[in-house]
């Protein structure tokens, strides 16, 4: 199993534009690659993709703010006999 996950605080307008390049590379037929913290990672996902969306507010008695959040996953299942098979095809900038 692998797992890579960043975290970075970007303007409306900078994430819709990433969601976009996003969604251009999931139209194709080609892989997808996610920037992650200096780190490239390819996927390619076969159909069918699951899709979750999930939309979430906390708030607590006595708080002055509430966090509020959307969270996107996209689930698919590849054959792979061995875990290298399964794994993230990862690479660093400059590779």
């Amino acid at each position: 199993m692998g797992e890579l996950e960043t975290e970075s605080e970007k303007t409306r307008s900078e994430v819709a534009s990433y969601l976009r390049e996003l969604a251009d590379q999931l139209d194709g037929d080609g892989d997808v690659t996610l920037e992650l913290g200096g780190q490239h990672v390819r996927l390619n996902p076969v159909n069918p993709v699951t899709f979750k969306l999930e939309g979430e507010s906390d708030w607590s008695e006595g708080d002055t703010e509430a966090k509020q959040s959307i969270e996107f996953e996209l689930v698919w299942w590849r054959e792979a006999r061995t875990a290298e098979e399964g794994a993230l095809d990862i690479s660093t900038e400059g590779e």
